[in-house]
């Protein structure tokens, strides 16, 4: 491969680790934002649904905009919109009436630049010359995981040594990592799918595919299945089971992570040799079991470890669906990458969302919710089937 365009592969791999800041710094100050400013669980929840809903709808808007300005000038926009939401994040809550409301403006700012990043990072390495696209499409992914990892690491290692107090510090040095990758952007050659010449798939004729119905609702279900625990696992350690704050961040996400991490990296080294409808059909089936296990078994050990086989058992779902997309619907393009973009984010607003609103609704009891989140992996083995017959009736 061109030395020059393994930098733009580097780039974005680091592209997901500020996805991955995006979407699970926040998560670790619920509780201190239910502290410092008085906001309920209920409104906490909001933060949730307001980050992945506002990447949804770029999800959407992307699919009209991102093949007129070009990838360069989307990428470079994504990283300064997440740069301004890590800045505002600390400021806006202070200088504002209302402290929720200086949280959701900066929530929006980063999601913003989220939801662009997770429509031009797979198809920019999917257009970068290479021998082994599936192996590197599946080590991008990865990368989600080993930021969440190092999010939650650093963020843990941050409050031990300087206190939850200094929470706002943390939010700016995290601000780094996309200031700098945006930078990169900048100079790194980028081949659009739009540059191989190939004219891909319109929003109409992916919509009149049965097919793509199909692949879009298992991404639904893969974005929901990973948030739905994800999303609340530092929350439900440190209240539903009494552990330190260190603890829970430790063994909840942090776990989570590194389990989801390591499935996809497994994948990414074996994927020739594993049957990728198998290995999918065996994770929602271990989804299933773990899910279970986190709501109705009462040992918090259990518990916490559910939590983090839940990671090992959700890791394929979303570059698993991305490579049968791109292996069935070989013209999907920007569009169809946008819509199954714009898919996922529906699954991650969604699944902590059900999550949330159920708890509330049982007295704050988030057991009760996690297990009414069971119908998404439930949902997810069942397109994985109709998507076998349907691949399997073509042959």
């Amino acid at each position: 491969m061109d030395q020059n365009y393994q930098k733009t592969i580097t780039a974005c791999f680091v592209g997901y680790i500020v996805q991955a800041i995006v979407n699970n710094f926040i998560p670790l100050l619920f509780l201190t934002f239910q502290r410092t400013y008085g906001i309920p669980l209920a409104r906490i929840t909001m933060l949730i649904t307001l980050n992945f809903g506002v990447q949804l709808v770029m999800d959407l808007l992307s699919a009209g905009f991102v093949d007129r300005i070009g990838y360069r000038a989307a990428m470079v926009m994504a990283h300064g919109f997440a740069v301004a939401g890590l800045v505002c994040l600390p400021i806006l809550p202070e200088i504002l009436p209302d402290p929720f409301a200086g949280i959701l403006c900066a929530v929006i700012l980063y999601a913003v630049g989220g939801g662009l990043l997770e429509v031009l990072l797979s198809p920019v390495v999917e257009a970068c010359p290479s021998k082994h696209k599936e192996k590197t499409m599946s080590m991008l992914h990865s990368f989600y995981c080993w930021g969440h990892v190092g999010v939650v690491a650093f963020s843990t290692l941050f409050f031990r040594v300087f206190g939850i107090v200094n929470w706002k510090t943390l939010a700016l040095i995290w601000a780094v990592i996309p200031l700098g990758n945006m930078l990169v952007f900048l100079r790194v050659p980028i081949a659009g799918p739009a540059e191989e010449g190939e004219k891909g798939y319109s929003i109409r004729e992916l919509l009149g595919n049965k097919l793509f119905w199909v692949l879009l609702t298992m991404m639904i279900c893969a974005g929901a299945s990973e948030q739905a625990v994800s999303q609340w696992a530092s929350t439900f350690a440190e209240n539903g089971l009494g552990i330190s704050k260190t603890a829970g961040d430790l063994a909840g996400p942090m776990a989570f992570a590194v389990l989801m991490g390591t499935s996809r990296a497994f994948y990414g080294k074996y994927g020739d040799r594993i049957k990728l409808d198998s290995f999918m059909v065996y994770s929602s089936v271990l989804c299933i079991a773990s899910y279970l296990c986190i709501s109705l078994v009462p040992s918090p050990l259990l518990s916490l470890l559910a939590c983090s086989v839940c990671g090992l058992s959700v890791g394929i779902m979303w570059p698993g669906t991305f490579s049968k997309a791109a292996s069935a619907l070989k013209r999907g393009g920007t569009a169809m990458f946008a819509l199954l973009a714009l898919g996922g984010d529906v699954g991650c607003s969604g699944g902590p969302t059900l999550v949330g609103l159920v708890s509330s609704a049982w007295g704050d009891n988030l057991q009760s919710g996690i297990l009414a989140g069971i119908v998404f992996p439930v949902l997810l083995l069942t397109g994985i089937l109709i998507c076998r017959k349907e691949e399997g009736s073509r042959a």
